[in-house]
């Protein structure tokens, strides 16, 4: 949700014309541009009854693009609607691009890391219900979109794709700069009174290894270590930025395999990131031509069985958290960047003969 702001500032630098639309919104943030349950709360019982078909026709009277997610755009959570809805978009001349977030395309039938469908059906138990319908959206997009993006670990579950991305994820890291301490702040020795700080923030304890993030902080901490981890959920994301500029290292997650949002907003700030990244993907990556080389990664790489090893290896010197400050920054800078993603949409639009346009122009919605 925060990375369609991001999206929007990317495509505006590109020249289009933009606006974000939503049905709802989630603690995280609410900084949209359409807002529909706020107009439908103004809207009379008629207006209210027909509220779905309105916000699509709002839409595509709108936009000459739509980039959605694989749970589809004005038509989602309406069961007997959202099948027709890329026929409807096609009628209407609308273009889409379809991309996926995580949940849209999350297929755990033939997943292959085990650890993670593990956790996914802990944090989420009755998400298996929803099995049939994620198929179904993901098949159903595939087809019938005018352009795929994927990356990210949704490669295990998005079968084809026209554009491939590291992830689609961009952030505006002129807003991070302030955050940045001196290169000197991670030179320090740790004592008990001024122990090493590890910021953890999970929406989904078991998906991110929250539980061995814990286990191996407590058990250092047992050992004598200077160690604390602060913990922050359910938190908003101004909040939870506050606490990451004010700790030496951020960790993201230990399941599964690879990175996101709140990897990036702590390398835009400088902060060194504990985060699983899978072999295979990175393979692919590197492959694909989508990361030039493997020392460009900056995260302190770390399967959950690893992690109380590689914390060891910060305490003691081992692991340079300085080294991983300035490879954070350049990397986001190089493919995360407003300028970069900008440019990577504006080559998607190209091939869908969408140009810049300060009449109609896209809409990014959640």
């Amino acid at each position: 949700m925060i990375n369609n702001i991001y999206h929007k500032k990317a495509l505006l630098a590109q020249g289009f014309s933009v606006e974000t639309f939503v049905n709802e919104t989630y603690f995280i943030t609410d900084d949209f541009d359409y807002r529909d349950f706020e107009v439908n709360e103004k809207r009379n019982w008629l207006g209210k009854y027909f509220a779905k078909y309105l916000f699509f026709l709002r839409t595509v009277s709108t936009y000459k693009c739509v980039y959605i997610y694989f749970n589809g755009g004005p038509f989602y959570g309406e069961q007997r609607l959202r099948r027709h809805e890329p026929k409807l978009f096609k009628l209407s001349k609308t273009k889409v691009v379809v991309m996926p977030y995580g949940g849209d395309v999350s297929i755990l039938r033939d997943f292959p890391n085990l650890p993670y469908k593990h956790a996914l059906d802990s944090d989420y138990p009755e998400f298996y219900k929803h099995m049939p319908s994620v198929e179904e959206q993901v098949r159903r997009w595939t087809i019938h979109a005018d352009h795929v993006i994927s990356g990210c670990d949704w490669v295990d579950f998005t079968y084809h794709w026209d554009t491939l991305t590291l992830a689609h994820f961009s952030i505006d890291i002129a807003k991070f700069s302030p955050y940045r301490k001196n290169l000197e702040f991670y030179r320090r020795e740790y004592t008990l009174d001024n122990p090493l700080k590890i910021l953890h923030a999970p929406n989904h304890k078991a998906t991110k290894g929250s539980s061995f993030f814990i286990k191996a902080v407590e058990e250092l901490k047992s050992e004598g270590y200077p160690v604390e981890l602060v913990l922050l959920q359910g938190k908003p994301n101004t909040e939870v930025l506050e606490a990451m500029s004010k700790v030496d290292v951020v960790a993201d997650q230990l399941i599964v395999g690879w990175y996101a949002m709140f990897s990036m907003e702590a390398m835009s700030m400088g902060k060194p990131v504990i985060c699983y990244l899978r072999k295979d993907l990175i393979e692919l990556y590197l492959s694909s031509g989508n990361l030039a080389s493997l020392e460009e990664l900056p995260h302190i790489n770390s399967h959950f069985l690893e992690v109380k090893q590689n914390l060891l290896g910060i305490l003691k010197g081992d692991i340079s958290l300085e080294e991983r400050s300035v490879k954070g920054i350049k990397f986001v800078e190089k493919y995360h960047s407003l300028e970069y993603i900008g440019k990577v949409f504006h080559k998607v639009n190209s091939s869908i003969n969408i140009q810049p346009s300060n009449r109609k122009g896209l809409s990014v919605p959640l």
